[in-house]
């Protein structure tokens, strides 16, 4: 066979490799798009519920004071991260949240009323369940982050990904500290 045909042919291999792990590169690179904003529309929700609670439970405790301004606090704090567009910091920022919506529910545990307010037990549902639409979106990220994470560490995807500028994506996670947020939260009045 001739050598400059068996040449022609190894090259024409290499740029089809080339092009089909570029082009893989994009379709994980989108993918932890879409699961991003799969995230973003799920923290918009929980944003939007949040004044709802707060102001239906507001009706019940007024002496909670503090609480209720914690909430409002971290959630303008989660939204102001969110802006950031920085998982490391968005995490912190919803971390943040999440503790203080617990300290809200077990405000609310403390008034029998509220609890059997329909509002409210509707409220809590709606929240409950974006939380975990939260985390499943979470896990969905994730994954395709790994994924992207993994194909730009391995050989010869890293090649490709070092040439087209193709970097490693950040995870998001629950801080470490964490565990100690997951304790109940305890009401003394």
């Amino acid at each position: 066979m001739n050598p400059i045909l068996i040449i022609l042919i190894v090259l024409a291999i290499v740029v089809v490799y080339v092009i089909f792990l570029y082009n893989r590169f994009v379709t994980l690179r989108n993918r932890a798009d879409e699961a991003w904003s799969d995230i973003d529309v799920q923290l918009k929700r929980r944003y939007d519920l949040i004044p709802n609670l707060v102001e239906t439970v507001k009706g019940y405790a007024t002496h909670e004071r503090e609480a209720f301004e914690n909430v409002t606090k971290a959630r303008a704090q989660a939204l102001s991260a969110e802006q950031s567009g920085n998982p490391a910091e968005m995490a912190r920022a919803e971390n943040m949240l999440s503790g203080t919506l617990k300290s809200l529910f077990a405000v609310a545990e403390a008034y029998p009323d509220l609890k059997a307010n329909e509002n409210f037990a509707k409220l809590q549902q709606e929240l409950s369940d974006t939380e975990n639409k939260i985390q499943a979106a979470r896990r969905f990220y994730n994954s395709n982050v790994r994924d992207f994470n993994i194909a730009a560490e391995s050989f010869p995807s890293n090649v490709i990904a070092n040439m087209f500028k193709f970097t490693k994506r950040e995870f998001f996670e629950l801080e470490e500290g964490e565990e100690a947020a997951r304790q109940p939260v305890k009401v003394d009045f």
